[in-house]
């Protein structure tokens, strides 16, 4: 053997032995680390603090001179610039002629009846506040009707989790769906559905570190607190992380987690990926093909539209002081969301398509409550905590198994999909994984009726006899 040949040979052992060991390093699980439980946010440095364990009712109510400050800021309008001539969509962003329509809805028409019908209607479940690390958490909680139909069921606890920019006001429509019985399901639920810390009524950190991991202890706690150590889940968006934290660090503490928009970020899923996109038919059906692939359009997308994203994963409190009691501004930030998010193809349209997908009232009162409760800096800040190297880097997510029954359901207007064989390497129980051709980021306030479907089946997987 030459020496050209001895030197290849031993080239291509060491690149092997390297890649094997590479792939060992990424494979190879690593053990659930040991949180604080305990850690405090409120203000100060909490060495006096005794934590208040009363669970309080809260109703939404705001004196008609905040009411009637809203509808005057709503009249003095600025020059909104009038969208290109030819590009009269949503292409540049929330299109000003659009925006001019949903103004004047919302201070002619939505307005004049906050207090006889929205505020009601946001009132029309039960609100608690309790005092959890420090921080006043407001939650919705909603047991089961009785009926002939329940009689003898079970009743499950579920978590409902939000992301942003939405808030609890996304569950409404599929409340009643889990709560109330009926024929289609052996077992009813007892919802419960909290602002997550910095959103709505809930109360933001005063310290840098609470991120998506540090939220599930909250949400953990919180569970604990009205009497629930398991519990099924179900979360979208930044809801969807934490529900993987919870089932990853607290598996003792979930039955069952339900996602829609499921994710996993890490090196291997992403070596999965891109290898599945050299012959997807390997891995997927084909009708399923295009929720993946082919990965060009979709990075194209990412950089389209992950510019607000960078924004508050750098300056939240920047954004935040634009956005805080303006309401023209808070309104086209939030509501552009609800459009290219729920179908790109919106886009082209100059209405932004909102309202083939939600009613304006609905939209709206997503809005206020960010109004109301001047929330929208301490919501962005979760961007800041959850890309920080804090949070990135210490664990591996990715690497720790997540071992509790999981469900993924799949909307294929979503921001985000991941092929089964890439969850599968963090999700080491995928019990089910559904697509859907209709829907997009917002599917529990888009198709209440599709969502409430898929977790019964979910649900009914996990409580099978073994």
């Amino acid at each position: 053997m030459g020496l050209g040949t001895q030197f290849c040979c031993l080239l291509v052992g060491c690149v092997s032995l390297t890649g094997y060991q590479y792939y060992r390093q990424l494979t190879s699980p690593l053990p659930v680390p040991t949180l604080r439980l305990d850690d405090y946010w409120g203000p100060g440095n909490g060495a006096t603090y005794r934590e208040d364990t009363t669970i309080r009712p809260f109703n939404i109510s705001y004196p008609e001179a905040v009411i009637q400050k809203l509808a005057h800021k709503l009249t003095d309008v600025p020059q909104l610039a009038p969208p290109l001539e030819n590009a009269g969509a949503f292409e540049y962003g929330f299109n000003g002629d659009r925006l001019q329509e949903i103004l004047k809805y919302w201070r002619e028409q939505y307005l004049p009846k906050w207090a006889t019908e929205r505020e009601p209607y946001l009132n029309r479940y039960p609100h608690f506040k309790t005092q959890i690390q420090g921080l006043d958490i407001h939650y919705i909680h909603v047991r089961p009707t009785t009926g002939e139909a329940g009689s003898g069921k079970p009743v499950l606890p579920l978590l409902l989790l939000h992301g942003w920019p939405g808030s609890v006001r996304e569950f409404y429509d599929i409340i009643p769906l889990l709560t109330e019985p009926s024929e289609d399901k052996e077992f009813t639920f007892e919802v419960i559905v909290p602002s997550l810390p910095g959103f709505g009524w809930s109360q933001g950190s005063a310290r840098e570190g609470m991120g998506g991991q540090k939220m599930a202890i909250v949400v953990k706690n919180l569970m604990e607190r009205i009497g629930h150590k398991r519990f099924f889940v179900h979360g979208g968006d930044w809801g969807a992380l934490i529900t993987d934290m919870l089932g990853t660090y607290f598996p003792e503490s979930v039955f069952g987690l339900h996602q829609s928009g499921c994710g996993v970020m890490g090196t291997l899923a992403t070596w999965k990926t891109m290898i599945a996109s050299m012959a997807p038919r390997m891995f997927l059906e084909e009708r399923y093909i295009p929720y993946y692939f082919p990965l060009k359009p979709y990075f194209s997308e990412i950089l389209l539209e992950s510019g607000y994203m960078h924004i508050q994963a750098t300056k939240p409190d920047t954004i935040g002081a634009a956005l805080v009691g303006n309401p023209i501004g808070l309104a086209a930030y939030i509501l552009e969301k609800f459009s290219t998010q729920t179908n790109r193809a919106f886009r082209t349209l100059p209405d932004g398509g909102l309202q083939r997908a939600f009613s304006l009232d609905a939209l709206l009162d997503n809005v206020m409550i960010y109004y109301l409760t001047d929330s929208i800096t301490t919501s962005q800040r979760l961007y800041a905590e959850a890309f920080s190297k804090r949070e990135l880097f210490a664990g591996e997510l990715e690497q720790i198994p997540n071992t509790v029954p999981t469900a993924c359901a799949k909307f294929k207007h979503d921001v985000l999909h991941t092929i089964d064989w890439a969850l599968e390497g963090h999700y080491k129980n995928l019990v089910q994984s559904n697509h859907f051709d209709e829907g997009g980021h917002f599917s529990v306030m888009q198709l209440p009726d599709v969502v409430y479907r898929d977790i019964v089946q979910f649900v009914g997987k996990v409580l099978q006899p073994k």
